[in-house]
């Protein structure tokens, strides 16, 4: 069932969390009342100590249109709802699209069907994983608009699918199927028609099932890795010193279960 507000943030006893997005009748656009809802989710989501990996989608179909056009142009650059949205970046403020400013400190995964495009796509590339519908589409359509990437998009969209390829998406909006997503590694699975969700809830059961604390410091040392400041040197550095002590916490446990015959020959 559709529901009625534009983001829900539902939270779950086995410690996946579920952000819904959802706003028919503008394509899953966000306006800054729905950019501050998904905000407000993520800190939800990062502050339930229940709570393990979050699964992202937007339901009626589609991911995200991005910012609603329609809004701003109704807008007045001098209110004080556009000036949160639109203010400079400092920590982890709230941006346009809401959290694409954050750096989530706990996995999420994002279910794409329909479009996700200009700053739905900002939205997607928030995602450690994407799962995406074999008939969606994602693409930076806002550069047929004037309106520039400013939720994170020239910076993680080249993360993800290095500069060539960013740089052809950010200069020519071109739309870009399912497909190819996966061939250039915007996606990470691509699924039937329907499906995205079912198999990013899939994934988060996986995911839930690990030491929690050695996985969250793996992936802090690979945004470290990708974001962070220093040289080869300096990112393995951190990455030792924010390893390390989960080796005593759940390494040697796992040693020992691995010793007492868990997980032999590759098996989950």
């Amino acid at each position: 069932m559709p529901t009625t507000n534009p983001v829900t943030y539902t939270p779950s006893p086995t410690g996946i969390s579920l952000i819904t997005l959802s706003r028919p009748t503008r394509r899953n656009a966000v306006d800054p009342p729905t950019a501050q809802a998904l905000y407000t989710a993520f800190l939800s989501f990062e502050a339930d100590h229940t709570q393990k990996v979050c699964v992202f989608h937007g339901e009626n179909g589609t991911f995200c249109a991005g910012a609603d056009l329609q809004d701003v142009a109704s807008r007045s650059s001098t209110t004080s709802e556009t000036q949160q949205h639109f203010g400079p970046v400092e920590g982890r403020n709230i941006g346009p699209m809401g959290p694409s400013r954050m750096q989530v400190k706990k996995p999420v995964i994002c279910a794409v069907s329909g479009y996700a495009v200009a700053g739905g796509l900002e939205l997607a590339l928030l995602a450690d994983i994407r799962v995406v519908e074999e008939d969606a589409i994602l693409g930076v359509f806002c550069r047929r608009f004037g309106v520039p990437l400013i939720d994170g998009g020239t910076v993680r969209l080249q993360a993800v699918v290095g500069l060539g390829r960013a740089l052809d998406m950010i200069l020519t909006g071109r739309a870009v199927g399912a497909k190819e997503a996966l061939s250039m590694g915007l996606a990470n699975r691509v699924v039937p028609k329907g499906r995205a969700l079912e198999e990013a809830v899939k994934i988060a059961r996986l995911l839930v099932g690990f030491p929690q604390e050695c996985m969250r410091r793996d992936r802090e040392s690979t945004y470290n890795a990708a974001y962070g400041k220093g040289g080869f040197e300096e990112k393995l550095r951190f990455e030792f010193e924010n390893g390390v002590g989960v080796v005593k916490e759940e390494g040697i446990e796992g040693a020992r279960r691995f010793a007492g015959g868990q997980g032999r020959a590759g098996k989950l």
